[in-house]
């Protein structure tokens, strides 16, 4: 998913939300990316955002299915299912 933003404006926080994962991901072109960090630069809330979900990721990460509980397992397996539903849209 690629989000379009007006050309020169500065980024608002929920622009910059929105763009996290793609900016984990390096997937940002490079004026994006320059945007973006612009915003973090000025945007303490955005920051924080930013190490909440890099801390996320990294705690995440180290979780395997041994780790989840049968109930865990079929709740992942019900929401993949519905989201897979959605996107084929059946």
């Amino acid at each position: 998913m690629r989000l379009r933003l007006p050309a020169r404006r500065e980024l608002v926080c929920q622009q910059a939300v929105e763009l996290v994962t793609n900016y984990l991901e390096g997937a940002l072109p490079p004026a994006a990316r320059r945007r973006f960090e612009r915003h973090l630069a000025g945007c303490e809330h955005c920051t924080e955002y930013l190490a909440q979900i890099r801390a996320t990721i990294a705690v995440a990460g180290r979780i395997g299915p041994e780790d989840l509980t049968i109930d865990m397992r079929a709740a992942f397996s019900e929401l993949y299912q519905s989201w897979r539903r959605e996107e084929l849209g059946d």
